[in-house]
């Protein structure tokens, strides 16, 4: 067909990757990460339901950054997962590294709590990993090639255990089986809440539509218009009842089973060619592609070497993250907590070259 290219022609697009990263081929994850329900389903979900986390939800709606430029965030959060999974070791650990920068910033005052929130806290950055673990691999379950056996999951949850330590996550906290994980969530229930807030972000988002380009032109839109209407009916048909009701969503099983074979359907046919995968990722998170391509194509890397993350943290000169840059978290409570002004922007212009770009007309590209 005119325009296709074959998989030797587009590996020829990519560069390799200096090695394996954390995980590798043989990985579980890289099988459920690299289908295509993790590109839409798995994420939306995922960033939805973190917003019942009462700290999480204040830090986005007080960042702003999810309202002012959703597409650049949702590219960029691909980014970094895409990198946890497929990337090389030291560009890894320089992305993770600087995101802890990043993070300190993401401080301040709940006031649905009371209390005060930190993105660079162990377990709500568990919470914010643990919901995206979960997320792509239910929606890979449901709308893909469905459950793994329970060796490949247990796998799955090992290998997730290790990238964690990417972030200032306890590894030791990590669940490892699916029940582990059923308690996991079932112990952070109490600590949920539904508050005005929350609901407006998970209802700002669940159009999806919001992630597309802010340059596409309306015939994209109206012509995915579609598409992303039952994309955003499948997602919902992901959560469990308590979730639909703190959200107030109200759409009924009836939706949700008729979701199920045109959302099944919609991703065999992405699974199914290389050329429409590659360019429908490159239209909805560009900075993700460039660390995903190669994986996906087959592409070896330089080095076959698969690493683990404390070995590299400590081979390419990197922090454990739970103690890296505490002199700019310090900074940043000092301003915030004492001073009472925002906190500065430290880290955010030097992760443009690492995480992607956050200029909403030119997301992919990266900073030298």
């Amino acid at each position: 067909m005119l325009g296709l290219k074959t998989r030797a022609q587009l590996m020829k697009q990519y560069e390799p990757m200096a090695d394996y990263g954390f995980l590798g081929p043989d990985s579980v994850s890289w099988k459920v990460w690299g289908h295509p329900t993790s590109y839409v389903l798995g994420f939306v979900r995922a960033v939805t339901i973190e917003h019942f986390d009462p700290n999480l939800a204040a830090a986005v709606i007080q960042s702003g950054g999810v309202k002012y430029r959703p597409a650049t965030r949702y590219g960029r959060t691909l980014r970094y997962f895409g990198l946890q999974l497929f990337g090389g070791a030291e560009q890894t650990c320089k992305a993770a590294d600087v995101l802890v920068k990043v993070h300190s910033k993401a401080i301040g005052h709940d006031p649905v709590t009371g209390g005060t929130y930190d993105a660079n806290d162990g377990g709500s950055q568990l919470w914010i990993h643990v919901t995206a673990w979960h997320s792509i691999l239910k929606c890979y379950e449901m709308f893909g090639p469905g459950k793994l056996t329970e060796d490949e999951e247990n796998r799955f949850w090992e290998e997730m255990r290790e990238v964690a330590k990417l972030q200032t996550i306890d590894p030791d906290l990590v669940p490892t089986t699916r029940e582990a994980v059923h308690k996991y969530f079932e112990d952070w229930r109490p600590r949920l809440a539904a508050s005005e807030g929350a609901q407006d972000m998970i209802k700002f988002i669940l159009p999806i539509d919001v992630a597309l380009p802010v340059d596409a032109p309306q015939w994209q839109k109206k012509a995915l218009a579609p598409a992303i209407f039952l994309l955003s009916k499948a997602v919902i048909s992901t959560y469990p009842k308590y979730m639909r009701d703190m959200a107030g969503l109200h759409q009924g099983r009836l939706t949700d089973a008729a979701v199920r074979l045109p959302v099944k359907a919609m991703h065999s046919l992405l699974y199914s060619s290389l050329n429409i995968r590659l360019a429908f990722m490159n239209f909805i998170a560009p900075q993700a592609v460039p660390v995903a391509a190669p994986a996906i194509l087959g592409i070896a890397p330089l080095s076959d070497k698969v690493w683990e993350v404390r070995e590299a943290q400590a081979h390419f000169g990197f922090d454990i993250p739970s103690e890296a840059h505490q002199d700019v978290r310090e900074k940043q409570r000092k301003r915030v907590f004492e001073e009472g002004v925002k906190p500065s922007d430290e880290g955010l212009e030097e992760s443009q070259a690492h995480i992607g770009s956050m200029d909403v007309h030119n997301a992919a590209k990266l900073g030298a």
